[in-house]
């Protein structure tokens, strides 16, 4: 069992279990021979009790105390991995396994994904979710398998599932072949998620590949892939491109997928689209859907006048 942490004047900072290892003078001392270090552009000590004593460093209640000794730990890299792999399954301190992943987070270092997944899916503390996710995006492509797991299982929360869609968007960049073929997984989840993740390869990569991806999307046999792949359309500031790739799924047998098609249509400032928006209106016989239709007549009705 850890000791709490106590916040007082001779403040204990552990790692481990293991108390007393730096009170908050012994941390300001530490702090203070570190940020000299890297002002002289010398590098931290790496053996173990010095790794040991920063990452305890990253329970101080002072929050410019922390960064120092985080900043120091990712200048030691990888050395200091397994030990701030272990503060972050097993600390206490909810400070300290906050820090902890924020600083893997500097160090990009595949060893760390097994407890990045471990501390997204299990750790209580949402703020300890989101940093080990950031970590794991920062990793690159070699965490995004992990990350598509956690997208199929059912168990994740609705947190957790936008968690893993952000990383996988921010991983897809550098990691576009990987991106590609989650677009076409079996899982309509991965699907989904891929799909929404394309955009910004299509935008900053004019990655033809991923166009094509986001087009066979708008037939998926699953709802919620299309709807998505409706969304993305209106985002890439393409009207020519996307009007005519929308208007079709204005007729989706899905009222989800015919509003996103409409609001995409209305955000694209697609007025050759009114037309295909009346006719759908006038056939229309779901309210909300109705709502959205009449919203996008009249913004872009309005836009021409």
């Amino acid at each position: 069992m850890l000791f709490p942490l106590l916040v007082s004047e001779a403040h204990s900072l552990s790692v481990n279990g293991q108390p007393q290892q730096l009170n908050e003078q012994e941390a300001s001392q530490l702090a203070e021979e570190l940020k000299q270090q890297l002002r002289n552009g010398n590098l931290p000590p790496s053996d173990a009790d010095a790794i040991e004593k920063m990452v305890a460093g990253l329970g101080d209640p002072r929050g410019l105390m922390r960064l120092t000794f985080a900043e120091s730990l990712g200048v030691v890299g990888k050395a200091a991995v397994p030990t701030l792999c272990r503060a972050l399954s097993s600390h206490e301190s909810v400070t300290v396994r906050r820090a902890a992943a924020k600083t893997l987070t500097l160090i990009e270092d595949p060893r760390a994904l097994p407890v990045l997944l471990e501390a997204l899916r299990a750790d209580p503390d949402p703020v300890v979710q989101g940093s080990a996710v950031g970590a794991m995006a920062a990793v690159g492509a070699e965490a995004i398998p992990l990350l598509l797991d956690v997208l199929i299982q059912p168990e994740s929360t609705a947190m957790q599932l936008g968690l893993a869609s952000w990383a996988l968007a921010f991983v897809g960049a550098r990691a576009p072949e990987a991106l590609r073929d989650a677009a076409v997984s079996e899982h309509a989840e991965i699907r989904c998620a891929a799909v929404a993740a394309l955009g910004d390869q299509i935008q900053s990569l004019a990655d033809d590949v991923a166009k094509d991806l986001v087009v066979g999307a708008l037939s998926d046999v699953d709802a919620d892939v299309r709807a998505e792949a409706a969304t993305l359309l209106g985002k890439l500031h393409d009207p020519d491109w996307a009007a005519p790739q929308l208007e079709p799924l204005l007729h989706d047998a899905v009222g989800q997928v015919r509003k996103n098609a409409a609001l995409s249509l209305m955000k694209l400032r697609a007025s050759g689209s009114i037309p295909a928006l009346q006719t759908r209106f006038e056939g229309e016989t779901q309210s909300d859907v109705q709502a959205v239709l009449s919203l996008a007549i009249n913004q872009l009705s309005h836009q021409d006048a």
